[in-house]
């Protein structure tokens, strides 16, 4: 008995002797610290809250058209909204009955972290209209779509300010620049109403602009005319996301 409880204790220490060791300052222990894995960024990482819905168009505060042929769109809280960065996403949404995807278009500055509020059409398809307030999950995603990304100049743009928004991206966006015309790219900072505004302009046009998604990846199209309130199509879309 004595033997095997010795031959136990010895498996233990081998066990903990091979765990991450953090040692701690001005002592004489050791603690050891369990491994810690994180999920990769992307879809993989899954947010809870609450969904809700509302008189949904497509239209909102990221600035996008209506959209009455495809309302599967939904509102972002005001913490993963995070200043537009959000905006023109896709989610996919688990709820009680079922799972849907959808497109960020607006922004529900009153709705908590983690919750989502979507349109009607959305909201029946993980839950009972007459519920009106579930228990979700959701994770960002990144469907196939048609055709390349787009840019919009807004309406009031020109030379010496120009506003410039990124539409039918299937990843989201972290960074917008153009190229000077010395050469060098130039970060442009994006407002919560979902447009990337320089304040000073980007000069005349055409245009070469860049485009980062959230997982690295970039799209450089050059030749962009000048458009105010109109938009012009890129060379490509994003990759789906690793």
């Amino acid at each position: 008995m004595l033997y095997r409880l010795i031959v136990a204790l010895g498996m233990v220490m081998l066990l903990v002797s091979s765990l991450p060791i953090a040692r701690a300052q001005n002592a004489d222990f050791t603690i050891y610290l369990p491994l810690v894995t994180r999920p990769p960024a992307g879809g993989t990482t899954y947010h809870t809250g609450e969904g809700t819905y509302y008189n949904a168009d497509g239209s909102g505060n990221c600035m996008f058209d209506p959209s009455p042929n495809d309302l599967m769109v939904a509102a972002m809280n005001q913490v993963d909204y995070a200043n537009a960065a959000l905006c023109g996403a896709f989610i996919e949404i688990t709820g009680p009955k079922g799972t849907v995807t959808v497109r960020i278009v607006d922004r529900c500055p009153e709705c908590p972290a983690g919750d989502v509020d979507m349109s009607p059409q959305a909201f029946a398809k993980i839950a009972d209209l007459v519920a009106g307030r579930v228990p979700i999950r959701w994770r960002v995603v990144s469907p196939a779509l048609p055709g390349p990304i787009v840019y919009r100049f807004k309406e009031g743009s020109n030379q010496w300010w120009t506003a410039v928004q990124v539409r039918n991206h299937r990843n989201p966006i972290a960074k917008f620049e153009y190229r000077r015309s010395n050469g060098q790219w130039q970060t442009v900072s994006r407002t919560e109403y979902n447009y990337f505004v320089a304040t000073s302009g980007m000069g005349a046009g055409p245009y070469t602009f860049r485009v980062t998604d959230v997982y690295g990846n970039t799209l450089t199209d050059s030749g962009i005319p000048f458009l105010e309130g109109g938009s012009i199509s890129g060379a490509a879309q994003f990759p789906p996301a690793p």
